[in-house]
Parts: C-alpha cells; sequence; structure tokens
C-alpha cells in the first residue's frame, strides 16, 4: 500500500492534529493511519519500512543489472528514485541518467517521494544530457565506488539514435562495466501497448517493447511493477 505522503510528513499532519483537537498524539496518530488504510500507527509505521524500495534495495547486489518495467503511470520512474534514495540512507552515492525528463520534473519527483534534493547534493548526480548512451554513462561513472546506484531513464531512449552502438551493444558494454566496478544499474523500461492487465496482473521480460534485437539474458535481474504488485526475479541465462 503506497502511503499519500512520507511518514514524516504523516506524524507531522498527526501533531498538527493532536493540538488543534487537543487530543492525545497517539490518538491523533491512529487517526492519520486509519486514513491511510491502517488500524494503527504502528501498523503503518511498519509497512513503510518494508516499503517496495527497501525491499528491493536489499536485493541488490553490486555488478547487477536490473531491468524495471511498468506501463505509464504505474510508478517506475518514483521507484526507481526512491531507490537512489535508499542507496544514499546506506552511504553510497547514486546518480540519475535521463534522456525523458528534464531537471526541474526529476527534482519534483524527489520531492513527491519525500526526498530533499539539496540534502542529496553531495551524492547523487543528475544527468540530463542528450549525449546519454552507453559510452558517456560509462566515461562519467569512471571514479563511481563500488556499490553506487545507477538509474538509467529509459532503455528503448538509448536506441534513439543512429550514431551510437546497437542497444545490444550498449547493454553488453554497461552489464560489463557494473561487474568490473562493482556499481549496481537500474535501467527503466517500457512495457509493450499490448500488454493486458486483466489477463496477467503483472507485466514479464515477454512484454518488453524493443524496436530492435535485445538480449534480455544480458541483465541480471528483472522487476515489473503492475497496479497492484511488484515482481522481482532473477533473469533467466540464455540457453
Amino acid at each position: 500500500m503506497r502511503l499519500s505522503a512520507p511518514v514524516y510528513r504523516l506524524k507531522r499532519k498527526a501533531k498538527l492534529l493532536s493540538r488543534a483537537q487537543n487530543v492525545p498524539l497517539h490518538a491523533a496518530l491512529d487517526h492519520v493511519a486509519a486514513t491511510e488504510g491502517f488500524e494503527r500507527w504502528s501498523l503503518l509505521v511498519e509497512s513503510a519500512a518494508a516499503s517496495p524500495a527497501v525491499r528491493l534495495f536489499g536485493a541488490l547486489n553490486p555488478g547487477d543489472l536490473v531491468l524495471l518495467g511498468a506501463r505509464p503511470g504505474q510508478g517506475k520512474t518514483l521507484l526507481s528514485l526512491e531507490l537512489a534514495v535508499e542507496a544514499i540512507k546506506a552511504g553510497r552515492t547514486s546518480a540519475f541518467f535521463t534522456l525523458e525528463y528534464t531537471e526541474a520534473e526529476v527534482l519534483t519527483r524527489l520531492r513527491a517521494i519525500g526526498a530533499d534534493p539539496a540534502s542529496l547534493a553531495d551524492k547523487f548526480t543528475l544527468d540530463t544530457s542528450d549525449a546519454i548512451c552507453s559510452d558517456y554513462i560509462i566515461a562519467r561513472l569512471a571514479s563511481a565506488a563500488r556499490g553506487s546506484l545507477v538509474v538509467i531513464d529509459y532503455l528503448q531512449l538509448l536506441d534513439r539514435r543512429r550514431d551510437t552502438p546497437d542497444l545490444n551493444s550498449q547493454i553488453r558494454a554497461l552489464r560489463s562495466f557494473a561487474r568490473r566496478a562493482g556499481v549496481i544499474l537500474v535501467i527503466i523500461s517500457q512495457i509493450d501497448r499490448s500488454y493486458d492487465p486483466a489477463k496477467k496482473r503483472c507485466p514479464d521480460l515477454s512484454d518488453v517493447r524493443l524496436m530492435n534485437e535485445l538480449d534480455l539474458s544480458l541483465f541480471s535481474h528483472a522487476c515489473f511493477v503492475g497496479a497492484d504488485e511488484i515482481r522481482w526475479s532473477p533473469v533467466p541465462a540464455a540457453a
């Protein structure tokens, strides 16, 4: 269950409610929790601690190359930014390379997940260059520390230019770099329009939208976001 706001904001809301209505803080906290669909405040906190981003980040290892796919509006960009923030909370650095969003749009999305962009400045790198491709990303990450988490937004846009290597070559290069440098790479992906959530609750590798050939077994893991669930699994090796 996704909260309407970060826990610290909900707690502030409860404090204001407690003062305004002159009720004990614990009662105000439980009231706020109820508006979020939880019986008690403690259950809300437990759920937030076990958020998808927290669970996914805990499953990632240096050198992983992860495909994160979903249809538009399912929260894949927010989830990827939450992963970047989790990396920072763990004492690491993170980066977000995007061919889709402007800097202002990314900062707005960071605020939407309760992150203060100013507080992340020395740990978070945002790159919106039109030159983004595998070679560009690898060069920019030359000094990245082992365990850094990097998001690439998104897979299909890496395949848009004729003056860059084909998509398969780019993903192969990124996989080699991730393993060599011990960096975690998360690549956002579109899902084909033919995917029907009425027939399948969550997309899978067969639903990844591809204009040109790509060996999906290059990825170590895949994460797919559906309307009401997130599925995470290793990618089977090629036969």
